[in-house]
């Protein structure tokens, strides 16, 4: 059985079609691991959502900020004149299952066998395996239960913007879906930087990647992410970086992982977007 943690899709049907092609994957006996992110901007959101779902237990998704946007659109009203690549989702005839489906998935994925822990974005400095876990199914209960409504109603927002065991609510949960969904950069006093979305080097001084924080407790984990398309595929201190820009005409990557050294697969993207549009 081989196992592949696969880089955002972002509505990039055909393009994920042909790399599973490329490595030979197999449902009946292969295992995928989204790294989140399956819709929004692409050409096929839906088509991706359908297939990534009918896979069954082939395939272990977790949460993406714009999987999470869909939904809110989905729970707050019809704002599709701002998300137009959505909109086939929205208005299609299985959306309340497909839409139920996604609001299931988990915002953090362990393998204690495989020795991975799969999120969309990353982990502040404070938080060891166990927090990550425990913190990531506090939203999980949410999003799966009669509140969520609610929850989509007050998620978008930048704070607070550092971890304390304390926050109660929808402070807390926003924080923790930022760090899982949003993060890339934080401050060495661990605060989030959610503003900074260029590559390394680009950020405001004193800023720094989140997986570079030198007390970073997560750091004997071995992590998958994804979300951070001007980063590129990286493979460091126990972290692998596979969101390559399959959107922006980059590549799309997978990265195998029940093999003694992960090993990397890519396939070249013409491109759906300017990257420019979004900047």
């Amino acid at each position: 059985m081989a196992v592949y943690a696969v880089g955002d899709i972002q509505g990039c049907h055909d393009e994920l079609r042909r790399a599973l092609d490329q490595v030979g994957f197999d449902a009946a006996t292969d295992r995928l691991w989204f790294v989140g992110d399956l819709v929004n901007r692409g050409p096929k959101s839906l088509e991706v959502l359908r297939f990534v779902r009918d896979l069954g237990d082939a395939a272990v998704c977790v949460l993406g900020n714009h999987d999470l946007h869909l939904l809110a659109l989905a729970s707050q009203g019809d704002k599709t004149r701002h998300e137009p690549s959505l909109a086939d989702v929205l208005a299609a005839p299985d959306r309340d299952g497909l839409l139920h489906w996604l609001r299931h998935r988990p915002l953090a994925h362990h393998d204690s066998e495989l020795g991975f822990l799969m999120v969309h974005a990353g982990l502040p400095p404070q938080w060891d395996l166990a927090t990550t876990l425990g913190c990531a199914r506090e939203v999980e209960d949410v999003l799966r239960g009669t509140g969520h409504p609610d929850y989509f109603a007050h998620m978008y927002g930048n704070k607070p913007k550092r971890w304390d065991p304390g926050l109660r609510d929808m402070e807390r949960w926003r924080f923790i879906t930022n760090c899982l969904t949003r993060l890339r950069f934080c401050d060495l006093d661990g605060n989030l930087a959610l503003k900074e979305k260029g590559p390394p080097g680009s950020q405001a001084r004193g800023r720094l990647p989140w997986y570079e924080h030198p007390q970073r407790a997560s750091r004997d984990q071995r992590i998958v992410f994804g979300h951070w398309s001007t980063l590129g595929y990286l493979a460091t201190d126990n972290v692998w970086a596979l969101d390559t820009g399959c959107l922006w005409g980059g590549a799309l990557t997978l990265l195998r992982l029940d093999t003694p050294h992960p090993q990397r697969h890519s396939l070249a993207c013409p491109g759906w977007q300017d990257p420019t549009r979004f900047a």
